[in-house]
């Protein structure tokens, strides 16, 4: 599959749902949905992370990606293609990692902060570079770095975005965006949620 095209089809929000558990997934997910966030990530320090990307899978059927986050290693990359997660997303610039999401014909993110990061994250064949801490380079930090890099790598911010980023980032020509503790926090309710994906989906298309 070509993941990059099918990627691009969807917003560019990537729900970061850490600390989330599997009997709750499932709604926040169609509340998710609902407002028009179809990039689900479960990073694997989450209570249960498997379950609830399995039950993922199962619901988004089409209308969604989705698949795991703080992916550290290629077993876990086995893993998650055994119950059919689509994106593997990681903090760090892992090549084994990155190789084997290949290898499995998943969505590949990983984590970089520096141009070395970066281009290694591409030999290895990375889709997205996932610039993360976001808020510590901040739009001027990732363009800088994105001057270097072949014309057309896809970025995404992550860390630190709310709906009050998004114009500063996409005037940089940088239109993926990894929102966590602003839009989930274990506690916080689908309804709760469903009203900040809302807002942050009006922004994000207000800014572009």
């Amino acid at each position: 599959m070509n993941w990059l095209n099918e990627f691009t089809k969807h917003r560019g929000i990537v729900a970061i749902l850490r600390g989330v558990r599997p009997n709750e997934v499932e709604v926040i997910a169609e509340t998710l949905i609902e407002a028009g966030i179809t990039l689900i990530e479960v990073p694997l320090n989450s209570p249960d992370p498997f379950d609830s990307i399995a039950r993922l899978v199962k619901l988004s059927d089409g209308r969604a990606l989705v698949g795991a986050g703080t992916v550290l290693t290629a077993d876990d990359v086995d893993r998650l293609s055994g119950i059919g997660s689509q994106i593997v997303i990681s903090p760090n610039t892992n090549s084994d990692v990155i190789r084997r999401t290949r290898k499995c014909d998943m969505f590949s993110m990983p984590g970089v902060f520096t141009a070395s990061d970066a281009f290694n994250a591409l030999d290895a064949g990375a889709h997205v570079l996932k610039f993360f801490p976001a808020d510590t380079l901040g739009p001027g930090g990732i363009s800088g770095i994105k001057a270097v890099l072949p014309v057309g790598t896809p970025i995404a911010a992550v860390g630190g975005i709310d709906e009050t980023s998004f114009a500063a980032y996409r005037a940089k020509d940088i239109h993926g965006f990894g929102i966590g503790s602003t839009l989930y926090k274990p506690g916080r309710t689908a309804d709760e949620i469903g009203t900040i994906a809302r807002k942050l989906v009006a922004a994000f298309d207000a800014a572009g």
